[in-house]
């Protein structure tokens, strides 16, 4: 057998072809360019991440504002706190409500998901969509729907009590308030198990079934107990979100005197006339402590959860378990929890938009009006919040976003040593209350150097930098599963031909992360346009965004303007999450 080789050329004289030329980087100061953009993106993260915490942990332990000259360092802040401030009420409150609204929430979320994913359910899909559409729908808009229909006032209400001479339910107590939330927070945790279920191997279920086990005791031996990592994910994710929010607590609350953390919060911070720093930070640093508290109690239950994969390389097509006549208890409680927990809010809410006067004592349809509306026209500050909460969740959305993907490949796809931290610094905000992000930025712009403390407070880049950390979270998870899908050999190719890290991802990754990247777009513009609580900090007179201009016009009583704007809001929503799902149809990976 013969081999043709080609004759080398003289040394020196070798041919080389233009098109397998290495590509050749400068390198200016011997730092080439993937470590200079692994290090920014480190210091972008740990500099966003640290901006609210780091002031807030230095105000609990200082007599004056950080805004001001002098002071000393004192622990006055977290005597007062528990011993002249009714923190224990507070404490016992919070925890009380959190815990509730935890327990619904899985009461709601896991049973459904479980029926919707893994048994013969009619107009399954249907039910699938309508479980996730709240999650569109902010908790402060589904509390003044709550309240507006079941108030002590609200229509249903009202209706109740001709009848039966009373009502059975208070909205305005702890369980109440733990109801309302529920409902919000429920989608939450259906995603997180529907997933689950939806990636997990049936074959565990069919050796159940061939050994004669029927549905329910499948349900209840094999389904449930695999799911255990993600009902541990979510309760706590859930119990941290209503430790965190605002809306249903201030609306709840508030008339009767019941504080929670955030509440607590709000009244001694922006409603107090003479705040007290000290108390404030002392207060937020142990809302801090008690959230990152809850990530590693999270990260240490997930631990061993290995021993829960049932997704393995031959996974067989699950058959979906009959319920029999119980599937249709499972539709009938599927629907009332749609229906009753959020649609009749809405629609309440939207028809007051357009209305004087809403009561069952008096025909609505007698007062029709598009009244609501012209005060939001004819008032410049009303329409220039929506303007702005369109603004901030749009160039948030974009900034966040290329953020968080680049956080995602740096993280996932590279060499760089500090790859953890930059993970474990875009997950920390999921840990930070939207509160305390407010006021953490308040202080960090009143104390930021180089003459940012004039430029910062009171414009939208201060709620679009806040809203967006709290959005980062969210950004990072939408981009990080698409990003594990792919494989590594494309990397490798890339190197081989002597492309670095910058040229791989702009020549190889872009692409194929595009549709995971335009679906956290998707999400993080939601979040951002129903994020709300930093901005009660952050916004000023001119820069209000939609949930502030809400929760002034609700303090004044003027419930018409309130429903109006909370229409515009959901009508926004659900134009762009249309819009975004036909440019996005077929590109599954997003």
């Amino acid at each position: 057998m013969t081999t043709l080789t080609r004759p080398l050329e003289p040394s020196g004289q070798q041919e080389t072809r233009p098109g397998l030329r290495p590509p050749r980087y400068r390198r200016p100061m011997g730092i080439g360019r993937d470590t200079a953009v692994h290090y920014a993106v480190l210091a972008v993260l740990a500099l966003f991440v640290l901006a609210p915490i780091v002031p807030t942990l230095i105000q609990s332990i200082r007599s004056v504002p950080l805004y001001e000259s002098g002071g000393v360092f004192t622990l006055d802040g977290y005597k007062h706190l528990f011993t002249d401030a009714g923190f224990g009420r507070v404490v016992w409150n919070t925890l009380l409500f959190a815990s509730l609204t935890t327990f619904l929430s899985l009461v709601i979320a896991i049973p459904m998901a479980v029926v919707v994913v893994r048994t013969k359910l009619p107009g399954g899909r249907l039910i699938a969509l309508a479980m996730q559409w709240p999650f569109f729908i902010s908790s402060l808009i589904l509390g003044f729907g709550w309240i507006i229909m079941y108030g002590p006032a609200g229509f249903v209400s009202t209706q109740v009590r001709e009848a039966f001479g009373g009502v059975p339910w208070n909205l305005y107590s702890i369980p109440g308030m733990a109801v309302t939330e529920a409902v919000a927070l429920a989608p939450v945790a259906y995603v997180f198990c529907a997933n689950a279920l939806r990636q997990s191997d049936a074959s565990l279920e069919s050796a159940a079934q061939v050994c004669g086990a029927g549905p329910l005791r499948i349900i209840v031996q094999v389904i449930i107990p695999m799911l255990r990592p993600p009902m541990v994910y979510s309760s706590i994710l859930v119990f941290s979100m209503s430790i965190e929010t605002l809306s249903v607590p201030l609306l709840y609350g508030q008339p009767v005197h019941i504080d929670v953390f955030s509440t607590f919060l709000y009244r001694n911070g922006l409603q107090s006339v003479n705040p007290d720093y000290a108390v404030l930070g002392a207060a937020s640093v142990i809302i801090l402590c008690v959230t990152a508290g809850l990530v590693a109690v999270q990260a240490k239950l997930l631990k061993n959860a290995a021993r829960f994969v049932s997704v393995r390389g031959k996974a067989t097509r699950p058959r979906p378990l009959d319920l029999g006549r119980l599937k249709w208890i499972s539709v009938a409680a599927i629907v009332c929890y749609v229906v009753f927990g959020a649609l009749i809010p809405i629609l309440g809410l939207v028809f007051r938009s357009f209305t004087l006067i809403f009561t069952p004592l008096r025909n609505p349809f007698d007062f029709l009006t598009t009244k609501n509306y012209q005060t939001i026209t004819a008032y410049d500050s009303y329409v220039q919040s929506i303007w702005n909460s369109v603004i901030v969740a749009g160039f948030g959305a974009v900034a966040v976003s290329v953020l968080a993907m680049f956080a995602v490949m740096v993280s996932r796809r590279s060499t760089f040593r500090h790859a953890r931290a930059i993970e474990y610094l875009a997950l920390i905000p999921q840990s930070i209350p939207g509160i305390i992000v407010g006021i953490g930025f308040f202080w960090a712009f009143s104390y930021a150097p180089f003459g940012l403390a004039s430029l910062l407070p009171g414009t939208l880049t201060a709620v679009i930098i806040a809203f967006g950390l709290r959005a980062v979270p969210s950004a990072f998870g939408s981009v990080a599963p698409a990003t594990m899908q792919i494989g590594t050999e494309l990397d490798n190719a890339a190197r081989v031909v002597g492309a670095d890290w910058v040229m791989t991802f702009f020549r190889v990754l872009r692409t194929l992360v595009t549709p995971a990247f335009m679906g956290a777009v998707i999400l993080t513009f939601v979040i951002m346009l129903k994020e709300y609580a930093p901005a009660v900090f952050l916004s000023s007179a001119d820069n209000n965004v939609l949930g502030t201009t809400m929760l002034g016009l609700w303090a004044q009583g003027r419930t018409g303007s309130v429903a109006a704007l909370a229409s515009i809001q959901i009508a926004i929503t659900a134009t762009f999450v249309a819009l975004a799902g036909l440019l996005m149809r077929g590109k599954h990976h997003a």
